[in-house]
C-alpha cells in the first residue's frame, strides 16, 4: 500500500484529501506545517508528498528545497489556492513533480498521484539496476600484503559512514580505486560519484567547475552551468590532487563543507548540497600548509580519516597476484589466450624499482604480453623492461 504525506495548515483540506485517498486504498499521514513534515520525514519514508505552498512557520517552497536534499527521489505534488503560472513553473524547476490548484479536481489529483507513483517505481528499479551495473564496473583491489589488507579493512569500517576521507600516497598507487570503493560500499552507492582532477583544471576555471556559473557571469559563460557539487548531490565528490587547488577555491570548498551550501559563480542564491567529500593527494599537505599553499582549516575538514596507500615497492609480495590479474585483463582486451609469467620472470619483476607504481607495472605487463613469448620468462623481462637498463628495440 502506497504511503502519502499531506502537508497543509488547513485541517479541513487535510481531512478532505485523507478521505479521498483512503477511499482509493492509500495509507495517509498528515502534517500541519513544514517543520512537522520534516520531522515526520526523519522518522518515516513516503511514496508521495502533497505539499501546500502557503503555510506559516516555513514556506512550502522552502520545504520543497529541503525535500530535494532529504528525500530527492520522493515525488512532491504542490497544491495552492493562490496559483499562477510563474509559481507553478518555479515549483517544477525546483523539483516538484506537478502543481495543482485548490480546490483540487478529484480526477486530476488521482491521475497525478498515479503518475507520480509510476515515476517513483521507475526510479527504484533504475537505482537497483544502476547499483548492479556499477558494482560490475569497479575494479577489485588486488593484493594480500599487510598494507593493502589494512586499506581494505579501513574501507569496510569507514565506507558506511559519511566521514570525509583524505587518501594520500604516490602517483599510480590506486588512490582513485580506493575512493571508488569507499563510494561503492557506502549508503550513497546508488547516487553518482563525481570526480574532479584539481591538477588538470586551470586555477581560473576551478571555481566554475566545482560550483557552476550563471549565464553572463563572465565572457564565455553563454549559458548556466551546473557544477560538480550539484552533480554529486546525494552521492560522493572525489577531489583528486586536492593539493593543487588554488587558495581561492579552497576557501569556497571550506564554506561548502561547513554549511552544506554553494553559490554559483556570478550568482547570489545559496544552493543546498548533500555530498560526501573524498579527497586525494600525492603531496605532503603539512608541508604545503607550512608553505602557505594549503589552508590548515580545510585540511582538518578533509582529514577526518586518513588513508595512506602504500607504494608498489612497499608491497612487492602482491606483484605475482597483480601480474596475473593484469595478464588476464589485457589478454581479454586483445582477444588472445592469457599468457603466463614463469617464476623467474616474476622474481625479476620483484627487483624492479617501481617509481610509477601500479600504473607502471600494468604498462610493463602489457609490453611483455605484446613482445614476449607464449610464456613470459626472465629473458623477456631483461630484454624489454627499461627499468633494468635495457632499451626495447623492435
Amino acid at each position: 500500500m502506497a504511503k502519502v504525506l499531506i502537508v497543509d495548515d488547513e485541517g479541513s483540506i487535510r481531512r478532505t484529501l485523507r478521505d479521498i485517498l483512503e477511499f482509493e486504498k492509500y495509507e495517509v499521514e498528515e502534517a500541519a506545517d513544514g517543520k512537522e513534515c520534516l520531522f515526520k520525514l526523519s522518522k518515516n519514508q513516503y511514496d508521495i508528498i502533497l505539499l501546500d505552498i502557503k503555510m506559516p512557520k516555513m514556506d512550502g517552497m522552502e520545504v520543497l528545497d529541503r525535500l530535494q536534499i532529504l528525500a530527492p527521489d520522493t515525488p512532491v505534488i504542490m497544491i495552492s489556492g493562490h496559483a499562477n503560472i510563474d509559481t507553478a513553473v518555479d515549483a517544477v524547476k525546483r523539483g516538484a513533480f506537478d502543481f495543482i490548484s485548490k480546490p483540487p479536481d478529484l480526477n486530476r489529483l488521482l491521475i497525478t498521484i498515479r503518475n507520480a507513483m509510476d515515476k517513483s517505481t521507475l526510479i527504484t528499479e533504475t537505482k537497483t539496476l544502476k547499483k548492479k551495473v556499477a558494482k560490475s564496473k569497479v575494479q577489485p583491489i588486488i593484493g594480500q600484503s599487510s598494507g593493502i589488507s589494512q586499506i581494505k579493512r579501513t574501507i569496510e569500517q569507514v565506507a558506511p559512514t559519511d566521514a570525509r576521507v583524505l587518501i594520500t600516497g604516490p602517483n599510480g598507487t590506486g588512490k582513485e580505486l580506493v575512493a571508488r570503493w569507499l563510494h561503492e560500499k557506502s549508503s550513497r552507492s546508488d547516487k553518482p560519484i563525481v570526480e574532479v582532477n584539481c591538477a588538470a583544471i586551470p586555477s581560473e576555471l576551478i571555481e566554475s567547475e566545482l560550483f557552476g556559473h550563471e549565464k553572463g557571469s563572465f565572457t564565455s559563460a553563454v549559458k548556466q552551468r551546473i557544477g560538480k557539487f550539484e552533480q554529486a548531490n546525494g552521492g560522493t565528490l572525489f577531489l583528486d590532487e586536492i593539493g593543487d587547488m588554488s587558495l581561492s577555491a579552497q576557501a569556497k570548498v571550506l564554506r561548502a563543507l561547513q554549511e552544506n551550501v554553494i553559490t554559483r559563480v556570478g550568482g547570489e542564491k545559496e544552493i543546498p548540497v548533500n555530498v560526501r567529500v573524498v579527497a586525494a593527494t600525492n603531496k605532503n599537505l603539512r608541508e604545503e600548509i607550512n608553505a602557505r599553499r594549503f589552508r590548515e582549516d580545510l585540511y582538518h575538514r578533509l582529514a577526518v580519516i586518513i588513508l595512506q596507500v602504500p607504494s608498489l615497492n612497499e608491497r612487492i609480495d602482491d606483484i605475482p597476484e597483480l601480474i596475473e590479474h593484469f595478464s588476464e585483463q589485457i589478454c581479454k582486451q586483445y582477444g588472445t589466450k592469457t599468457k603466463k609469467f614463469d617464476a623467474s620472470a616474476i622474481k625479476t619483476l620483484q627487483t624492479v624499482n617501481w617509481t610509477g607504481n601500479i600504473r607502471e607495472l600494468r604498462n610493463v605487463v602489457e609490453r611483455l604480453i605484446i613482445l614476449g613469448g607464449n610464456t613470459i620468462t626472465k629473458n623477456d623481462v631483461e630484454q624489454h623492461v627499461t627499468s633494468l637498463n635495457e632499451v626495447t628495440t623492435i
